[in-house]
């Protein structure tokens, strides 16, 4: 695990808007760097790297806002996709590469190496190379399919937003899941998406919960399932957990609707895959927002503020995923642990630091093997920081003050965090595992140097 300073506030980059003075500056190469590129071209290097990364989204009918299916579609953006790639902007995948761990199940950064080809190839003037050369066209499902595979059972509501006005906040229920089974299931997996672009632009954040006993007066005794907002990636439980489903019970979608300026029929749907029925994990998977801010948040105008939060572990824990959460000037995320020793054993951890893209409510699921493993007594620290400048890209005016709130236009600050609790055999037997698992590692490394 990488560890350094969590946030350098004379080194962070900030993202830019990109201009159009710097599209022509790009373009306009020196012919010297069009020796730098040793043969890439976009037939044979490139087109594969875009096919793997990015024409999910950049595609006809895809999310993105253009198309990156063929040369002639690609070349206009070459500087801007070099700019995007090189200052890890694009494919969204924000994680600090510089500290904590980086091993992740939905990992959908480039790699270095893939960066630099890129980079290469548009400074050496995007050669296009031999058609010959390009790999087979990718095909894809259509544009409904889901991150998660078929889901299990889908569960829909609509909800009628109008041109103008205040945010909208409420709940609406579903009874699609009344009657599916009679006994608790076990989710594997679970996302909630809004159903085309014209909902995504006025859905802010839609959490859902299970209710067994179908009692809407008391609604803080559901069980939560999981959160939606802009960009959201699905969740991916480990196969030794599962998040409980009730029998019978009604799915309550707590909403936050932001109009837009066109009445939309918000369509959201959530899709779960199961477990096998009769399938008892091993551990019950559980997430929610924690370490949420201490104080309420104070943000003047031109200035970066600095926000802490912090969150017991009553038991011993192994966290599965984090999910920043900040809304359009937050910037940068970091989690870190305080474990319970006292004195010169004392010890902190930085876990996991993210850079914030308010368009992307990415969640980072942990590879198994390196999911923090926490003790009874650890505190879980968040630091959270708000870039009121106007370096900020998302800031549409940086001489306001902001503050504290639900809103769209308001901020806040706090981490979803998914977890499992163990006990005190389970824990000990976890690290003796993957002391097992380092040992033989580092002996396969050895080996191989000799």
């Amino acid at each position: 695990m990488k560890t350094t300073n969590p946030y350098n506030r004379n080194t962070k980059r900030y993202a830019k808007p990109f201009s159009l003075a710097l599209l022509l500056s790009l373009m306009s190469l020196p012919v010297w760097a069009q020796n730098n590129a040793q043969g890439i071209t976009f037939s044979k290097d490139i087109m594969p790297i875009l096919q793997d990364n990015c024409q999910e989204c950049h595609r006809p009918q895809g999310q993105g806002p253009m198309s990156f299916m063929t040369y002639e579609e690609v070349r206009p953006w070459a500087p801007l996709i070099q700019y995007k790639v090189v200052n890890r902007q694009m494919p969204p995948w924000h994680i600090d590469r510089t500290i904590g761990i980086q091993q992740f199940k939905n990992d959908r950064s480039l790699s270095d190496e893939e960066v630099r080809i890129i980079s290469d190839w548009v400074n050496a003037g995007a050669p296009e190379g031999n058609s010959a050369d390009l790999p087979p066209t990718r095909e894809f499902a259509d544009s409904g399919e889901w991150s998660i595979g078929e889901p299990d059972v889908v569960v829909t509501w609509e909800y009628n937003v109008p041109a103008v006005g205040a945010d909208l906040f409420g709940d609406i229920y579903s009874t699609d899941l009344i009657g599916k089974f009679s006994e608790g299931r076990y989710i594997k997996a679970i996302q909630t998406r809004a159903a085309d672009d014209a909902s995504r632009r006025v859905v802010h954040h839609a959490l859902s919960y299970a209710s067994s006993d179908n009692n809407r007066n008391n609604p803080e005794e559901d069980q939560f399932l999981v959160e939606y907002a802009s960009g959201k990636s699905a969740e991916i439980y480990p196969d030794n957990s599962g998040v409980l489903l009730p029998p019978d019970s009604e799915v309550r979608l707590s909403y936050h609707m932001h109009p837009v300026g066109v009445e939309t029929n918000a369509k959201i749907e959530l899709g779960i895959v199961f477990h096998p029925e009769g399938y008892d994990p091993e551990y019950r998977r559980w997430s929610k927002q924690l370490a949420q801010r201490q104080s309420l948040l104070d943000i003047p105008g031109g200035e970066i503020v600095r926000t802490d939060g912090y969150v017991y572990f009553h038991t011993n824990t192994t966290i599965t995923a984090f999910q920043p959460h900040m809304h359009g000037l937050g910037s940068y995320q970091c989690l870190e642990l305080i474990y319970p020793t006292q004195g010169p054993t004392a010890k902190t951890e930085t876990i996991s630091c993210a850079h914030w893209d308010y368009n992307w409510h990415t969640i980072y699921n942990y590879a198994d093997d390196v999911a923090p493993l926490v003790p009874a007594g650890t505190v879980a620290h968040l630091i959270s920081y708000f870039d009121n400048t106007a370096s900020n890209p998302g800031n549409h005016d940086a001489r306001n003050w902001t503050g504290d709130g639900g809103r769209t236009i308001d901020e806040m600050s706090f981490a979803w965090l998914g977890w499992y609790s163990m006990t005190d055999e389970q824990y000990i037997a976890e690290l003796e595992r993957r002391k097992n698992l380092q040992n033989e590692s580092e002996t396969e490394i050895a080996f191989i140097g000799e």
